[in-house]
């Protein structure tokens, strides 16, 4: 038994920025398992990928990250590019892994289970529903709102998203997404669709304007916290998340566990590659006057 256990495919990504093009491991498993690594719980990843990228879980092995890796065809590949505007990117797929299974997971324990798919087809509903028999199940969406069609990802639907949320007690989603998932483009609003589907914490992020979060009728407005430089966006959602629910494990509030989750992400975008900052950094720059407060969504 662990406190979390992230659940998600590790990728092969190409990023593309305005100034840099550069080749790395990504995906949602990837970056949240780099960013909780050094903080202070237990922590396991269930990843799947193909046999000639086995050295990617030696790598985070390597950094004390158990990785339980199960066996896939293919490893996914993804290539994101960002415009100047790093709140937005455009993406294609070159190759797919197998999805998770119910009989891979059996031997799985852990209290809070959070689910990083990519794709539509990688995380099956009677998965969401096995574990959440198990643990408090955390979601990132945007994998349900993703197709691959001749390699290009296309934004979709979800049909079984009223069957699926039942089961997820943290819900972790962009504005974009909201929209895609409730038919509003009010945050507020479709925080409370999202709750309507029994989610117990809603989670809006909002790139560079901060996030929302809702849960039992309240709204907690999360500011962004101003990096010393923007350089690189991939993998701040997930950066986020690892604080959220790291706090989260601790006992923390939805308050505090926000603002350390919006830290966490601001020192992230400081660098490519995933975030390597320790609860000491995050802490430092939460001191720091170098936030957005008081903003209202």
């Amino acid at each position: 038994m662990v406190d979390i256990c992230c659940i998600g495919h590790i990728t092969l990504d190409k990023v593309v920025t305005a100034t840099s093009e550069v080749n790395m491991p990504g995906g949602t498993s990837f970056y949240f398992s780099n960013a909780i690594r050094n903080m202070e719980v237990s922590y396991m990843l269930v990843t799947a990928l193909a046999v000639k990228e086995n050295y990617i879980v030696s790598d985070l092995r390597a950094k004390d990250i158990t990785v339980n890796m199960l066996p896939s065809k293919h490893t996914v590949c993804f290539e994101n590019i960002y415009k100047e505007n790093q709140d937005h990117r455009t993406q294609r797929v070159l190759q797919k892994a197998d999805p998770f299974t119910v009989s891979a997971l059996l031997n799985i324990e852990a209290a809070t289970f959070h689910l990083g798919p990519l794709l539509a087809d990688d995380i099956p509903v009677d998965v969401i529903r096995f574990l959440s028999l198990k643990g408090v199940v955390s979601l990132d969406v945007q994998g349900y709102l993703r197709e691959v069609r001749e390699n290009e990802v296309r934004a979709i639907g979800w049909p079984e998203k009223q069957e699926a949320l039942q089961y997820v007690s943290i819900l972790k989603a962009n504005d974009s997404e909201m929209e895609v998932l409730t038919g509003t483009a009010s945050v507020r609003d479709g925080a409370m669709v999202l709750a309507g589907f029994g989610v117990k914490e809603v989670i809006i992020t909002l790139g560079s304007k901060g996030s929302l979060i809702y849960a039992d009728g309240v709204f907690y407005d999360i500011p962004a916290y101003k990096p010393a430089t923007v350089t690189d966006a991939t993998g701040c959602g997930d950066t986020y998340m690892a604080g959220y629910l790291y706090k989260k494990a601790k006992g923390a509030g939805i308050q505090e566990a926000g603002e350390f989750a919006s830290a966490m992400a601001a020192l992230k975008i400081e660098s490519s590659g995933p975030f390597t900052g320790t609860y000491d950094d995050v802490m430092r720059l939460l001191k720091q006057d170098r936030s957005s407060a008081g903003k209202k969504i």
